[in-house]
């Protein structure tokens, strides 16, 4: 018997892990398996059916090496050791520090360094922080690329994007990695590099008010980093190699922009524009799901009882009878909750910020992360190559 959608009762738990109820207690206690209080009988609990189905994984992964190694590029089990970000049911954390607490009142660069694990020192505050400014010539034909591909074309001009990272002090890369997260900033909004804070520099260019400001530097913060996601994994692999910053971070941008990572936001977007042209959002939801579309900007597998990061982010957005009311359309029908996609683009709209400015936040504020990524891999000086489970033809 079932107790909500996400959640069974002990028997059904006991059962499909193939162990006694008192194992299963011995699970909640360790904090593996989350519960819920009946409504009807507070001493009665359901149990998380996500947290199951990931034990489920897990002891079949164990009885396999095999399998083990097949699926850690899925979702799978821990493959690099990092101390930069931790995601758990507790929430994110940056280097031990609650990211939706500092999201409070950081700015990116605070953020920054402390993902970069920079101490007292300031890099944005020294010399060789600040990128020369871009040819004016250069800018106005890029300014049609999309977005993504217009950093990709501007962060080679930046001189400390262009320095090879192998066996330089992390340290000394530090003004630098200053300059191109602020690089990106510009050739994100299409401008020219500034000193100001981030959000500031942001709000500048998108003409939005002190409120505006303040939300773009919570979300900005909010996205500086998610551990070992795709793009991720793909600045780690590029600074396995020695690579300069700039590669590491072209390579994230690429990664960012697919519609299965930050590329989402488009869809959503999409989404939007449905939801302002339905007079019924129950009705949209329902159409969606026959048409086995799916929802995007809905869930996330490491967030089963919601994302926190989303969560914060629409906390501070002005509130949106009809939007609400989608979420709660798609709440009802599918037990999932926004991910960060779907506040970015809320935000983006709320504020009245330009097209492509929930991707454009997004790419910023992990540009962040990408290079702390870069600089922590860059130390390990060891290659990534994994090996490849050949299932092609035969030798003949």
């Amino acid at each position: 018997m079932a107790g909500q959608d996400d959640h069974v009762d002990a028997a059904v738990a006991a059962g499909a892990l193939g162990i006694s109820r008192a194992s299963l207690y011995a699970y909640v206690s360790r904090g593996l398996i989350r519960t819920r209080a009946d409504e009807a009988d507070p001493r009665r609990k359901f149990y998380s059916l996500a947290d199951i189905e990931t034990l489920q994984r897990r002891k079949a992964i164990a009885r396999s090496p095999g399998e083990a190694a097949a699926t850690t590029l899925d979702w799978g089990l821990p493959v690099l050791a990092s101390a930069i970000t931790r995601i758990a049911a507790d929430g994110l954390f940056y280097r031990g520090r609650d990211a939706v607490r500092l999201a409070e009142n950081a700015t990116l660069e605070e953020c920054a360094r402390l993902l970069w694990d920079c101490g007292e020192r300031d890099p944005f505050a020294e010399a060789g922080s600040l990128p020369e400014p871009w040819e004016p010539a250069v800018l106005a034909r890029l300014a049609a690329l999309p977005l993504v591909e217009r950093c990709q074309a501007l962060l080679p001009q930046v001189g400390a994007g262009q320095a090879v990272r192998w066996q330089r002090p992390t340290a000394r890369l530090w003004p630098g990695a200053a300059a191109l997260l602020r690089a990106v900033a510009a050739a994100a909004s299409r401008g020219q590099p500034g000193e100001r804070p981030v959000h500031s520099y942001l709000a500048e260019q998108w003409g939005c008010d002190t409120r505006g400001a303040d939300a773009i530097r919570r979300a900005l913060v909010l996205l500086a980093d998610h551990e070992l996601n795709a793009s991720a994994f793909a600045v780690r692999v590029v600074a396995s190699t020695g690579a300069s910053l700039g590669a590491c971070l072209n390579a994230g941008l690429g990664a960012l922009s697919g519609p299965l990572h930050g590329g989402m936001t488009s869809l959503v977007e999409l989404l939007f524009d449905e939801m302002t042209r339905s007079s019924d959002v129950g009705q949209l939801v329902e159409a969606r799901l026959r048409r086995g579309e799916g929802i995007p900007g809905f869930g996330h597998p490491l967030y089963p009882e919601g994302d926190p990061r989303a969560a914060a982010i629409l906390k501070h957005v002005p509130a949106d009878p009809h939007r609400d009311a989608f979420v709660a359309a798609v709440g009802d029908a599918t037990g999932k909750r926004p991910s960060v996609d779907f506040a970015l683009v809320a935000l983006r709209r709320s504020c009245g910020l330009p097209e492509g400015a929930a991707l454009a936040i997004f790419a910023i504020g992990r540009t962040a992360g990408w290079i702390a990524h870069a600089l922590e891999q860059g130390n390990d000086e060891r290659l990534i190559r994994p090996r490849a489970r050949y299932i092609g033809v035969d030798p003949v």
